[in-house]
C-alpha cells in the first residue's frame, strides 16, 4: 500500500529505465551477531503473475527463518483473523479514511491493474501465503489502524503543476504517468537496483518533507529500533518491507549503522 501511494505521489518524478533481466534478483540485506540473523528483504507491494522473485537465494533465507516480519497484516478477504489463530476476527480499524487518501489509493490501483499488478501477488502477500501455509509466525512492525492514521495525517499532494515531467509523458492523464512509472519502478525492484529508489525518495523529500519524514525517516528509526531489540533474541528472522525502506540516507539499514549494526548485501 505505501509504495502505491508513493508512487502517486511522485509518478512524474521518476525516470525510465531499461527493461528487467530474466531472473529477478531484488534486493535483500543480513545483518547479524552471535546467534541471530535477521535478513531485510525489500519488497514490491503489487506485481503482475508473470514475475518471477521468488529466487533460489530469496527461498533459501525464507525457509531458513523462523518467523516472517511485514509491514503490517492487511487480510486479502472479506474476514480478517489472526495468523496462527483460525476463527478469531481481528476488529476493522477504528479509523475512516480520508477522501484524498481513498481517491489516491483507487487511482495507484487503477494505474497498477492497468498493468497487470495485483496486491494479491505483491512479494509480501506472498510470503505471507508461504508463511501461514507452512505453520510459520507472521508479524507486522504497525498496525493497520497505525497506517490509516498516518495517511490522514499526510499533508495535502502538491498541485501537479509543481512537478516537472518528462516531455514524452506531458499531457498524459495521470493514470498513464503512474502507470509508466509503477512499471519502471517494478522493473529496477526486479533488478535490485536501489539507486532508483533513492531518486525517488530524493524527489519525494524535496517536494513534501513532511510527508517524507512521517513515511520514512520516523519509521525507519522505528523498525531499526525493533531489529536492534530483536537481535537481542536467538534465532532467524525474514522482514519484507518495501524496498524504499532499505534506500536512501535514511534508510533502516543507515539508522542500523548507526547504532553500530553493519548490514550486508546477500542477494
Amino acid at each position: 500500500m505505501v509504495n502505491l501511494l508513493l508512487a502517486a505521489a511522485i509518478a512524474a518524478a521518476t525516470p525510465a529505465v531499461a527493461a528487467p533481466p530474466d531472473q529477478a534478483q531484488p534486493a535483500m540485506f543480513m545483518v547479524r551477531d552471535a546467534d541471530t540473523t535477521i535478513y531485510l528483504f525489500g519488497t514490491f507491494h503489487a506485481l503482475d503473475r508473470r514475475t518471477q522473485w521468488l529466487n533460489p537465494g530469496v527461498r533459501g533465507a525464507f525457509e531458513n527463518s523462523n518467523e516472517l516480519v511485514l509491514e503490517t497484516l492487511i487480510s486479502e478477504g472479506p474476514t480478517m483473523t489472526i495468523p496462527g489463530r483460525p476463527g478469531l476476527p481481528i476488529r476493522a480499524p477504528s479509523v475512516t479514511p480520508s477522501a484524498s487518501f481513498l481517491a489516491t489509493t483507487k487511482m495507484a490501483i487503477d494505474a497498477g491493474q492497468s498493468q497487470g499488478m495485483e496486491v494479491a501477488n505483491g512479494a509480501d502477500m506472498v510470503l505471507r501465503r508461504i508463511a501461514e501455509t507452512e505453520g510459520k509466525p507472521v508479524e507486522g512492525l504497525e498496525t493497520l489502524e497505525f497506517q490509516l492514521n498516518m495517511f490522514n495525517s499526510l499533508p495535502p499532494a502538491a498541485p501537479q503543476k509543481a512537478v516537472s515531467r518528462p516531455a514524452e509523458v506531458r499531457g498524459q492523464p495521470p493514470v498513464n504517468d503512474l502507470s509508466r512509472t509503477m512499471v519502471d519502478m517494478e522493473s529496477a525492484w526486479k533488478r535490485g537496483d536501489q539507486s532508483v529508489f533513492v531518486h525517488m525518495l530524493d524527489q519525494l523529500r524535496n517536494a513534501s518533507p513532511d510527508t517524507y519524514r512521517m513515511m520514512f525517516t520516523e519509521r525507519n528509526a522505528r523498525w531499526a529500533d525493533w531489529i536492534a531489540a530483536r537481535l537481542r533474541t536467538p534465532g532467524t528472522v525474514f522482514i519484507a518491507v518495501g524496498a524504499g525502506h532499505l534506500a536512501g540516507k535514511d534508510s533502516v539499514l543507515v539508522r542500523l549503522a548507526e547504532k553500530g549494526i553493519p548490514s550486508t548485501r546477500v542477494d
